[in-house]
């Protein structure tokens, strides 16, 4: 049940907390008892954000991947078997939770929409939406279309102002609401959805629009590791981080959490939670804007990502001549070009950006525009670049830290492409060639990280 935001005064008697669960969180039926168990556990998780199913097991197929292959499939005889593959799915978690949802209404409604040529953002975000109307048909709650709650503007960007207002009316005096992730509604009425893994964002955006004092982000990870288990299968949990340190770790490659998600609640404060399903006794990971706990070791967490190329540009004098990262910045700019570190010495100044941001002709133009513009003394490119950021609120008290790095890969063989160290110290990134990113993580952490 909703009441209108002024029902009460505009107070309801419970805090809120918002409680978003993932894929693999709501990825069967047994899941969804699971996350039932939670919701009911506390009073306070009154409203629920959700992602489609996701894999049950390594080899499963993901719900939206079966979606975006309906949508673009052209063979009538393919697409009726990917889509049976979905209502199969749906069908069955309803059957085992012994609802009596009409789901195959829905169904039908979905695949027609499809085959009359709904867009992709539609057909993508059609796993979110049954997801939601299970769970609320599950927990006898509210179902609220994310299409009614979150707006975007006609540059694509969320209209936080009209979303926000609107997400307070509706959604403050709900005792138990079930939103479906991913998506919202664009200017011209139709679904328009956030990049891939954006139920993240949507759980964010409703915790901020409904002023709730806690955003639970529920997945199938305890908490947020120091490093990649994959790499580090030994990671500790981080039991405490700030928005800055999730948002460079998340940039990097640390994907628990998109990191698009920090900014929403950021702005009031709110502490995001990551949380595990399928241990929810454990106390995850909880982040914030700011902490007085120590962290137990130089570093919070390390991660990384492959594929970058490095521009470096010398010329004699350079620090006399104004204007010049400007124009060099300026020509990037001009194509496109997103520039993710930028290490500067008196006459070198090194460019880092994604090396599938541009194709090869495009890169000729590029170094021909740098020499006709700056006259370089030389160019020099460097390829095949990972990137590593080391990040920790507490190493700009604690010095020697870069250092340190420098001198443990160096006795590990590994040579560093590139270092950027910030004044702060917040963050150090490390560059080194794509096949040492594993062994460059496993030598930091070893060193920073043990005890």
């Amino acid at each position: 049940m909703c009441r209108a935001d002024n029902a009460l005064g505009g107070v309801h008697l419970n805090p809120i907390f918002t409680a978003k669960f993932g894929g693999t969180s709501l990825a069967d039926a047994a899941q969804f008892r699971r996350v039932a168990d939670i919701i009911r556990a506390d009073a306070r998780r009154r409203l629920v954000v959700v992602s489609a199913p996701g894999k049950r097991y390594p080899d499963d197929d993901k719900i939206t991947d079966l979606l975006i292959s309906c949508q673009k499939e052209q063979d009538k005889a393919q697409f009726e078997g990917i889509f049976g593959r979905v209502s199969a799915r749906f069908i069955g978690i309803r059957d085992e939770l012994g609802l009596g949802f009409d789901i195959e209404a829905e169904l039908e409604k979905i695949k027609s929409d499809i085959l009359s040529g709904e867009g992709y953002d539609y057909a993508a975000s059609r796993g979110e939406y049954l997801n939601a109307l299970l769970l609320a048909n599950f927990l006898g709650a509210q179902f609220i279309d994310a299409s009614e709650l979150i707006f975007f503007n006609a540059e694509g960007k969320l209209n936080t102002k009209k979303t926000y207002q609107t997400i307070k009316a509706r959604l403050t005096g709900c005792d138990l609401a079930v939103v479906p992730g991913f998506y919202g509604k664009g200017p011209n009425g139709r679904i328009k959805t956030f990049p891939r893994g954006g139920s993240d964002i949507t759980g964010s955006v409703i915790a901020r629009g409904a002023e709730a004092v806690l955003y639970e982000n529920w997945t199938d990870v305890s908490g947020i590791m120091m490093a990649d288990p994959r790499i580090i299968p030994e990671a500790r949990i981080i039991n405490v981080l700030t928005y800055r340190e999730l948002r460079e770790l998340s940039y990097m490659g640390a994907n628990v959490l998109h990191e698009d998600a920090v900014f929403p609640v950021r702005e009031l404060d709110i502490p995001i939670n990551i949380r595990n399903t399928n241990a929810p006794e454990h106390l995850g990971t909880i982040i914030t804007s700011s902490t007085a706990e120590p962290s137990p070791y130089t570093i919070t967490g390390l991660a990384g990502r492959k594929n970058y190329t490095v521009l470096l540009v010398d010329k004699a004098m350079m620090n006399n001549e104004i204007g010049f990262a400007r124009k060099l910045l300026g020509i990037l700019e001009k194509h496109r070009i997103s520039v993710e570190h930028m290490p500067t010495g008196i006459d070198t100044i090194s460019v880092v950006f994604d090396a599938q941001a541009l194709g090869e002709e495009q890169w000729h133009e590029i170094l021909a525009e740098i020499h006709a513009e700056l006259s370089p003394d030389s160019i020099n490119v460097i390829e095949d670049i990972a990137l590593i950021a080391v990040v920790g609120r507490d190493m700009q008290n604690r010095y020697g830290t870069s250092g340190r790095i420098m001198t443990e890969l160096g006795h590990a063989g590994i040579n560093i492409s590139l270092l950027n160290q910030p004044v702060s110290e917040m963050t150090i990134i490390v560059g080194v060639h794509n096949e040492e990113l594993q062994k460059t993580i496993r030598v930091i952490y070893d060193v920073f990280a043990k005890s």
